[in-house]
């Protein structure tokens, strides 16, 4: 577990964007069976969640359309929910950061640390959007 100290600014980042943080396996049942699109960032202390998966999962929502819902758990603090979350994304295996949309509780994209690891916050928002073309 990572101290609060530590985690709150980029916990905060998110949320500052209209991101809902949720922090047990129920607040992930309830954000899961919403109808529309979800996109769950799972957020970390690592570099690359901090260099582009954060400012990417952000600048996504500049695009034509976005999702309904924007979530974010925490892995390594919201130990429960995180463990809801990634359940919901096999048959990926756990990965953070990482980046999933749902629609309708259904896994339709998804982005793994080796995604996301190497390329620009603009990269991973274009992709996002992408993403969110379709989907959404």
């Amino acid at each position: 577990m990572y101290p609060e100290e530590l985690v709150k600014p980029m916990r905060d980042e998110l949320i500052n964007a209209g991101f809902e943080a949720l922090y047990t396996s129920e607040d992930v049942e309830k954000a899961m069976s919403k109808e529309g699109t979800t996109l769950v960032m799972v957020n970390s202390v690592c570099g690359c969640a901090a260099g582009t998966a954060r400012p990417g999962a952000i600048a996504s929502l500049g695009a034509d359309k976005t999702p309904t819902n924007l979530t974010t758990v925490f892995a390594g603090v919201e130990k429960e929910s995180t463990q809801r979350a990634r359940e919901f994304m096999i048959p990926f295996p756990p990965s953070s950061p990482a980046i999933a949309l749902f629609k309708d509780g259904n896994l339709v994209h998804m982005l793994e640390r080796h995604h996301i690891e190497g390329r620009s916050a603009q990269m991973i928002a274009q992709n996002l959007a992408q993403a969110y073309e379709e989907f959404c």
